[in-house]
Parts: structure tokens; C-alpha cells; sequence
């Protein structure tokens, strides 16, 4: 089969558009054909290495594995002997390693395709989509009725995260850029606020919920715009650390908050597993989920498209069609 990979880490130059072997079912697996991809900022770090903490998991010198990508779309081809609830020809979606190819063979973290979305809308979900249910939920404490606010709303994770807190019943304002405006509105936001022409934090509205994707906002920002007993929730951060990248943003927000009541939560990687994917299955099936899909590339394309990434200025989700 055709796959991108790579053997060290550095700029998108680095990868390669080759044929390998298809791989191996497992007893407990699903080998796919997969028709989309989509990429993440984890794709970029995974490639370049960077922040320097990311090797820990991929690498130290070099990469462990040389499959890039994780979300995907695809048809079932074949289905291991343990396998239940899903056989040939079922169309899935989900995160497996390896995505950016055109099979791959996925254990857990997969689900029925809804029929009402397209191969690439599915494939824009699964590390987005699990990484802002899980800020908004988990982190967040997001309940009915509360104001929340956005930061980065117009990129993969803030324009799910938009519908997503929709989805619980809260009052959504995003923060974007003038040329993401109408998009926000349009994927459930009540108010949107032009970072350009406006700053969220000098508004004067409050609010018991901030995702902040961006990162790019002090904690005295954040905390005077925050509710008593509000909560800051930081799923990203700029790129200027190269040793531990967002994370150093993530901890002095934290040990910032230590001695108030309005609070900066934990730092936390997204944990990919097949209930979440199943929530975000039945949001996609119902219509309260709606990936933006911004550009499209060839499996070829692979690097153009890592590039894009890579700028941080993509909006909604970059897919890679195989």
C-alpha cells in the first residue's frame, strides 16, 4: 500500500510518499481502507520533534515508528476473528497511528460512520473533537446554562468545541479573527468577538468557562473576566518553548490560581477511547455536530499539507484524502 512516513524528525521535506507492506489483522482488529485523514497539531510535533517533550513518547533521537498521521475515515475490509458489531463493507471512522496511508488497522478507538456525514467530516473528529469534549467536560465541569467562552475558535479544536458546548446547553461566545467571524456564528456561537478589533478581556462580560486554545492571554486576563469560581482550561499554547512547548503556559497559569476560587485546570493530554468517539457519533448523527472543513489534499500531498498545518493558522480541520 501507498503511506506517508518518515525516518527523522524536521521540517515536512522529511517525508515521503512510499509503498510498504498492508498491515497485518489482528484477531481483535479492523483492517481499513481508508478514504480521509485529517491532521492535528500532534502531527506537527510528532514530525519535527518539537517541543522536545514529545520525544518521550515518540523518540528520542529519531522517531520509535515511521507512520504519521492519527484520524481517519474508511470502509471495513476485513474484521478479526474477536471482532463484534462490525463487518466488511461498514463505513468507520477513528484514530489509529498510521492514518496518513490507505489502510490501517484500528483496535479500539473506532465507530460506525454516521450516514449523514461525509468520509472527510468524519475524519475531522476523532483528536479534535475528543480533546474539546474532554477540556469542556472533564476540565471544565461545563453544565447547562453557563457562559462560555472560546479562545482560538476559528481551528480544529475550537470549532468543535463551539457546537460541542452548544451541545450541553451552555452560551457560547468565540474569539477569532475577522475573516472566522461569520463561521463561528454559523457553527453555534450566540456572541463572537473580533480579537482584532476587540479584546475579550476588557469587554466586561464574565464567564464561568474558558477554553482557551489559543494560549496567548495572561492569567490576569483570563481571571478578571472570570465568574467566582469560574475555570480556565488551556488546550494550547504558542510555540516559542522548545523543550516542554505549551506546558510551561499551562503550569504558571495553575500555580497562579492556587489561592483563589476562580481556577486554571490541570494539564492533560487527550485520552482517545471508544466512548467518547461514541458520544461524538451521536452528535454527528443528530446534527449538533458539524466539522468545518477548510482545505483538502491527495495523499502525495502530504507535505504541502503538514506545512499548512504547521503555520497554526489553518481554520477548522486540513484533510488528506487517500
Amino acid at each position: 500500500m501507498k503511506a506517508i512516513v518518515y525516518d527523522r524528525y524536521g521540517p515536512p521535506d522529511v517525508v515521503e510518499l512510499r509503498e510498504i507492506d498492508k498491515p497485518a489483522l489482528t484477531d481483535d482488529g479492523l483492517l481499513v481502507r481508508v478514504h480521509a485523514a485529517s491532521l492535528n497539531m500532534f502531527d506537527w510535533h510528532m514530525l519535527t520533534g518539537v517541543p522536545y517533550v514529545a520525544r518521550i513518547q515518540a523518540g528520542l533521537r529519531k522517531p520509535k515508528s515511521g507512520a504519521m498521521g492519527v484520524d481517519f475515515a474508511g470502509t471495513v475490509e476485513a474484521a478479526g476473528k474477536d471482532v463484534e458489531g462490525f463487518r466488511p463493507g461498514d463505513e468507520v471512522f477513528g484514530a489509529r497511528t498510521g492514518a496518513l496511508a490507505e489502510y490501517v488497522c484500528v483496535r479500539k478507538t473506532v465507530a460506525t460512520k454516521p450516514a449523514n456525514v461525509t468520509f472527510e467530516q468524519a475524519a475531522a473528529v476523532p483528536v479534535a473533537g475528543i480533546t474539546a469534549l474532554q477540556g469542556l467536560r472533564d476540565k471544565g465541569r461545563i453544565e447547562a446554562g453557563q457562559n462560555v467562552l472560546i479562545n482560538g475558535a476559528s481551528g480544529g479544536v475550537g470549532s468543535l468545541a463551539i457546537q460541542i458546548a452548544t451541545s450541553f446547553g451552555a452560551e457560547v461566545t468565540a474569539v477569532c479573527s475577522t475573516g472566522n467571524v461569520d463561521t463561528a456564528r454559523s457553527l453555534g456561537a450566540e456572541h463572537v468577538i473580533d480579537y482584532t478589533k476587540e479584546d475579550f478581556t476588557r469587554a466586561g462580560r464574565r464567564y464561568d468557562l474558558i477554553l482557551d486554545v489559543a494560549g496567548n492571554r495572561s492569567w490576569s486576563d483570563c481571571k478578571r473576566v472570570l465568574e467566582e469560581r469560574g475555570r480556565l482550561v488551556i488546550v494550547g499554547g504558542p510555540k516559542t518553548n522548545r523543550w516542554v512547548g505549551p506546558l510551561w503556559v499551562v503550569v504558571g497559569r495553575r500555580l497562579a490560581s492556587i489561592a483563589g476560587s476562580r481556577k486554571v485546570a490541570a494539564p492533560f493530554v487527550a485520552k482517545l477511547n471508544k466512548e467518547d468517539l461514541a458520544l461524538l457519533r451521536e452528535l454527528l448523527e443528530a446534527g449538533k455536530l458539524t466539522p468545518f472543513v477548510e482545505r483538502r489534499y491527495e495523499l502525495g500531498d502530504a507535505p504541502e499539507a503538514l506545512r499548512y498545518v504547521g503555520t497554526g493558522h489553518a481554520r477548522g480541520k486540513v484533510i488528506v484524502t487517500a
